[in-house]
């Protein structure tokens, strides 16, 4: 295969697609470690990312998207340069983490799922990401929001939008 063909439509500064699929050798055995790479590099696996590496690892695109939309891990979308994670898992739940949702999804204007027009920032709902003692827990990025409340969302949020 030519390093053309191994090019991805999402290269940026922090590597490309033929970095990450020349660690490789071309056998289905790799494929979670090629998109969790491509993840982490690009921030989700796009359409031609999932083609590039069907062709690469000789399988067929649906068993690639198939096995994307099995783990959760994976996403199809771009995510925001804030990814605001909000842990519906029970403690949190039961603590009041759905209104830290309603708050996030008012004050962007996006549901969850959604990124803003800008790409500044994304909702997603998550399970259990192991800080129970401080639920309702909520990130952004890796940055953890424990014993979280309605303001503390909201000043968080307004914390992120003046960043730039």
């Amino acid at each position: 295969m030519s390093n053309e063909s191994k090019q991805c439509c999402n290269c940026n500064s922090k590597g490309s697609f033929n970095e990450i699929l020349s660690k490789y050798e071309s056998d289905k055995s790799n494929l979670i470690q090629i998109l969790n790479e491509v993840q982490e590099k690009h921030g989700y696996i796009s359409e031609k990312a999932q083609s590039e590496i069907a062709t690469y690892l000789k399988m067929e695109m649906a068993e690639i998207y198939g096995v994307i939309t099995f783990y959760s891990r994976f996403t199809l979308e771009p995510k925001g340069k804030y990814n605001i994670a909000i842990c519906l898992g029970t403690a949190c739940y039961v603590k009041g983490a759905e209104k830290l949702v309603d708050k996030a999804k008012e004050k962007l204007n996006i549901d969850v799922g959604e990124t803003t027009e800008d790409g500044k920032f994304s909702i997603e709902a998550t399970r259990c990401i192991g800080a129970c003692g401080l639920a309702p827990v909520f990130t952004v990025n890796e940055e953890v929001y424990g014993k979280a409340t309605v303001e503390k969302m909201e000043e968080v949020i307004k914390e992120y939008m003046e960043k730039e």
